[in-house]
């Protein structure tokens, strides 16, 4: 297993680099113009990352499986996050949505850590209840329930997005598991039908189901974000334009540093430079699976298949959203995108993903 976590180690130090230099090729120009400053996401990019590194060295430095019988307080602790970030003058509110707390020059996002939270969390419940979980009531109903709950809080944000995600990992992890089928059935299309109704529910997200069916309809309106992605994509053909010569970047394309970086990417890099970044999130996902197929331990196990899960899902979405394929939803590109939480709690998965590798019960 030491030529997995090296693997692991390697494929993510490269991703995270790949972030450096495209954060700053993205944003200097915003930052130049707004703060006066052409470094000034970069530097507090690499304030993260510092933060980020320590707290994945931190997590390595104990057997994940002393975690576990601390998994429902962790489950509690960020159910009282999200609830407190609701409030307000206690959570930050920005553009509508209520998501942050302002701790200083840094924004904490609280939905960041319920997301491993409740992953924490199924996966001490399924490696405790393996016997019950074709049971309704004993083994499906309590981590549904839980996990509706945090996705409750993460909409009334609102943050389509995020609880998307979160029901999709918990229940691929039941289904991992071994939950019924009919069981899995009925609360996906119980799911499928509440994303119907909150899409119906708010104009802007209706807006943004029509602009992703033909962006080109309102470019200039609606539209604008998903037309400039493409415009970026297009535009760097095979080889790019070259580094820091992205003409989108220029106030065209909004959060062409978070949410919209690989199409920063596709223009200044090209063909090649995008398929590479894929190409590595797909090499941390083989790598993800070899980890978790050689995983005896059941709670490292479960939790491996949800970080994996986790991550692989959002780079999936997010690369989707970028190319047109998904509607907008607002998820950074994992390691790459400009972020404090995410970025941050996304390396601590990193770190546990690390500490199974080297601690679980694994085959030589």
């Amino acid at each position: 297993m030491r030529e997995h976590r090296i693997a692991l180690i390697l494929v993510t130090m490269a991703l995270v680099c790949v972030g450096i230099v495209m954060i700053y090729s993205a944003s200097c120009v915003n930052a130049l113009e707004n703060f006066k400053d052409s470094l000034y996401y970069l530097k507090r990019h690499l304030f993260f990352l510092v933060l980020g590194f320590g707290a994945t060295a931190g997590v390595m430095m104990f057997d994940y499986r002393k975690i576990q019988p601390y998994a429902r307080r962790i489950l509690f602790v960020s159910i009282v996050l999200l609830i407190l970030v609701l409030i307000p003058h206690i959570g930050k509110e920005s553009y509508g949505a209520r998501r942050w707390f302002k701790l200083g020059m840094f924004h904490f996002q609280p939905s960041e850590l319920a997301k491993l939270a409740v992953i924490i969390f199924t996966a001490d419940f399924l490696a405790r209840k393996q016997e019950m979980i074709k049971s309704f009531k004993r083994g499906f109903v309590p981590p549904v329930v839980l996990m509706g709950l945090v996705c409750a809080l993460t909409v009334k944000q609102p943050d389509l997005g995020t609880t998307v995600e979160i029901a999709v990992v918990v229940l691929v992890m039941m289904l991992v598991a071994g939950s019924r089928l009919s069981h899995m059935g009925a609360i996906a299309l119980t799911g499928m039908m509440g994303v119907v109704y909150l899409i119906i529910k708010a104009p802007y997200r209706m807006a943004r189901i029509i602009a992703f069916l033909d962006p080109w309809q309102d470019a200039q309106g609606i539209g604008f974000q998903l037309t400039q992605s493409q415009m970026a994509l297009g535009s760097g053909g095979v080889f790019g334009v070259g580094l820091g010569h992205s003409q989108q970047k220029l106030f065209y394309l909004p959060a062409a540093h978070t949410d919209f970086i690989l199409s920063i990417i596709g223009e200044e890099l090209g063909l090649i430079g995008t398929l590479a970044v894929i190409m590595l999130f797909i090499l941390f996902i083989w790598i993800g699976t070899r980890i978790i197929r050689q995983t005896h331990d059941a709670f490292g196990y479960f939790l491996s298949i949800g970080i994996v899960m986790m991550l692989g899902l959002q780079a999936m979405v997010n690369v989707g959203v970028s190319i047109g394929a998904f509607p907008t939803k607002g998820l950074p590109l994992p390691f790459i995108s400009y972020g404090g939480s995410a970025l941050i709690f996304h390396l601590i998965a990193i770190g546990l993903l690390l500490n199974i590798a080297k601690t679980g019960d694994i085959k030589a």
